[in-house]
């Protein structure tokens, strides 16, 4: 019986003591006892302290909640909260307007990874459309980048983004292209010209600007501009050298690279 009592003692005090504990994003710990959760706000109580007064805390300001029966609720800013945006369609296939003009075909993917951020790669198949060097070029070409959608300048309560894909944007972008090209070379021997194909290889790493708009949930417009450095086994006195690396151009005399693209999407 004595030992019952001990324990009795033991435990009592930590049960009548239970308590909800906010934790706070400036580290503050709140022991108290929770009275509603709001769609903004917080209500508690401190009752060992002020028994009829309800307090409020901004559920921006908190980190997670501690229940008395030991379950943790987290919290999110409702602008980075995925669940925010259940409704938003994550991905985009996108159609390069103008590759044709420039004998190539080019398509990109994007996917939303969390609110503000995404990643795109593009594929292009190269000879695919208007030729006017007549060089008849033939190969492909690929980038991966890394967007970072940008937020507010400012953050109001309650503030989202309009669209996980929408808005202005920073994306630096790696950018790769292999193909050959027809060269015509002139033979004193027999006196005649030879063709044969001539195999580049181009690189560059590129930063690029740009901004997205979003119509319907369902279709997207892009248009972005990028300026970085570039390699590519073109010879600095091959006069195409410039004109016709495709999907980016990479100058081989000065090593400076850019491109600019147009796109229309699809979501889903």
């Amino acid at each position: 019986m004595k030992k019952l009592f001990l324990l009795l003692l033991v435990i009592l005090p930590a049960i009548v003591s239970a308590q909800d504990i906010i934790y706070t994003k400036n580290k503050q710990l709140i022991n108290c006892k929770i009275i509603e959760i709001g769609l903004v706000e917080v209500k508690y109580q401190i009752p060992e302290k002020y028994k009829e007064v309800v307090m409020v805390i901004a559920k921006d300001d908190i980190s997670k909640i501690k229940y008395e029966n030991g379950e943790e609720q987290a919290f999110v800013n409702e602008m980075y909260d995925k669940k925010s945006y259940a409704d938003n369609k994550r991905n985009a296939i996108k159609f390069h307007v103008f590759s044709p003009l420039y004998d190539y075909l080019g398509v990109s993917y994007e996917r939303s990874l969390r609110p503000g951020q995404s990643i795109e790669g593009t594929l292009g198949i190269i000879g695919i459309g208007y030729n006017p060097l007549g060089v008849n070029p033939e190969g492909v070409f690929a980038k991966l980048g890394y967007k970072f959608i940008k937020s507010p300048d400012f953050y109001l309560r309650g503030m989202q983004y309009a669209h996980l894909l929408k808005g202005t944007y920073f994306k630096p972008e790696i950018a790769l292209n292999t193909y050959s090209i027809k060269e015509n070379t002139y033979d004193y021997n027999s006196m005649s010209y030879n063709t044969t194909r001539k195999g580049i290889f181009s690189g560059a790493f590129l930063l690029n600007v740009g901004k997205q708009w979003v119509f319907d949930n369902r279709f997207a417009v892009d248009f972005s501009i990028g300026l970085g450095y570039g390699i590519t086994s073109r010879g600095k006195d091959d006069y195409t050298a410039v004109t016709s690396q495709y999907g980016f151009i990479v100058d081989p005399n000065s090593g400076l690279a850019y491109t600019s693209n147009f796109k229309v999407a699809y979501l889903f």
